[in-house]
């Protein structure tokens, strides 16, 4: 495996001026929504064309100086990650799947013309700010320390080409619950927009697509649902995604059912995780199309079961009620159901070092 020494990397540790009192920590952490409170440290790492990765820092989280002409401020080039570090069983620290989430993140860089990050140094970044900000972990039930990786385009240029400057930074966010509204299952809206087209970015964890849903984000929650769900750039009848989640759906025969990746779906390392945590168990699970019609007719039927949305900051959330213009309707109960918490909770316990990990995700950070 290759080491930092091999990228040519080493990391500079800069002391915080003024880091946040352990009084008011305490305050953040007790309750820390989702988001808007941060820790005192962050990562950050340069490339420069010719030269490649340099100047490894961690050191107080502060503002960005860019040139008003840096060309992620004209031509989107950004990508991000999401992963969290969980407090053990034992008292310790640990990452879910790190490796999974560096080699997502370089995925993310050649769809967007931007140099690959060595997997170890993203891995050891994470783990530099997770040691200078261990303090920060919430105390609430549930709780974690959300990591923020991302790249930006930072060279002052206007014309049409891939920039020839970059920064990596890592920072991070005590975490709580990500809705806010502490129902037993979200509602979603259907959207007539669309998320992603096939050829174009919707793999990919950039920026753009995210900011391509909150219109359609901000109607959802307009008409009093959690999320939106979207439905495909060609026939605009199969189910995709959600505005951050991936898809499951639960049948009466015990089977599950995820949207196949088509290009046009960001490949969620959680949605990964359920598919072989679901097998393990003897489960079916199928990828395929599933659409909108099929959908509403076998939650009408009983045949559909459960539905639930996961990904890294919600985990595994179950779906109650599905809008549309057409009307709405109730999955299962509306309600959790038996398969989504069994899922969720294996996956927990595993994320949180209360069961065995036979699939070597968990990384120890001691």
């Amino acid at each position: 495996m290759a080491t930092l020494a091999d990228a040519g990397l080493q990391f500079t540790s800069l002391p915080h001026p003024a880091p946040m009192s352990a009084e008011r920590r305490a305050q953040v952490l007790a309750n820390p929504g989702f988001g808007t409170n941060f820790s005192d440290h962050m990562v950050s790492i340069d490339w420069t064309e010719g030269q490649g990765w340099h100047d490894a820092t961690v050191g107080p989280r502060q503002p960005i100086a860019l040139d008003p002409a840096a060309a992620v401020l004209h031509y989107a080039q950004e990508i991000f990650e999401g992963l969290k570090a969980y407090r053990q069983a034992d008292g310790g620290i640990a990452l879910f799947r790190p490796m999974a989430n560096a080699a997502r993140f370089n995925q993310s860089a050649a769809r967007l013309a931007m140099p690959a990050l060595p997997e170890e140094v993203f891995v050891e970044s994470v783990r530099q700010l997770v040691a200078a900000d261990r303090d920060w972990f919430p105390t609430v039930e549930g709780g974690s320390l959300y990591l923020r990786p991302f790249m930006i385009a930072t060279e002052a240029f206007l014309g049409v080409r891939p920039a020839r400057q970059y920064k990596f930074l890592v920072i991070a966010s005590p975490a709580g619950n990500y809705f806010k509204s502490g129902a037993p299952a979200v509602s979603i809206w259907v959207s007539e927009y669309t998320r992603a087209a096939p050829g174009g970015t919707g793999a990919a964890k950039c920026g753009g697509n995210y900011a391509a849903s909150l219109v359609p984000q901000g109607e959802a929650i307009a008409r009093g649902h959690d999320q939106v769900v979207f439905l495909d750039a060609a026939e605009h009848k199969w189910i995709e995604e959600l505005g951050g989640m991936n898809l499951y759906f639960v049948f009466d025969d015990g089977t599950l059912l995820t949207p196949e990746l088509t290009g046009t779906i960001l490949p969620g390392i959680t949605r990964d995780s359920l598919l072989t945590l679901a097998r393990d168990e003897g489960l079916t699970v199928r990828e395929g199309r599933y659409s909108l019609d099929q959908w509403r007719e076998d939650a009408a039927s009983g045949k559909l079961v459960e539905t639930f949305a996961c990904g890294t900051a919600a985990v595994v959330t179950p779906v109650g009620k599905v809008a549309s213009r057409d009307g709405e309707f109730t999955v299962g109960s509306g309600g959790p159901g038996q398969l989504t918490q069994r899922l969720k909770d294996r996956l927990v316990s595993i994320q949180r070092g209360q069961a065995a990990d036979p699939h070597g995700w968990v990384t120890k950070l001691g």
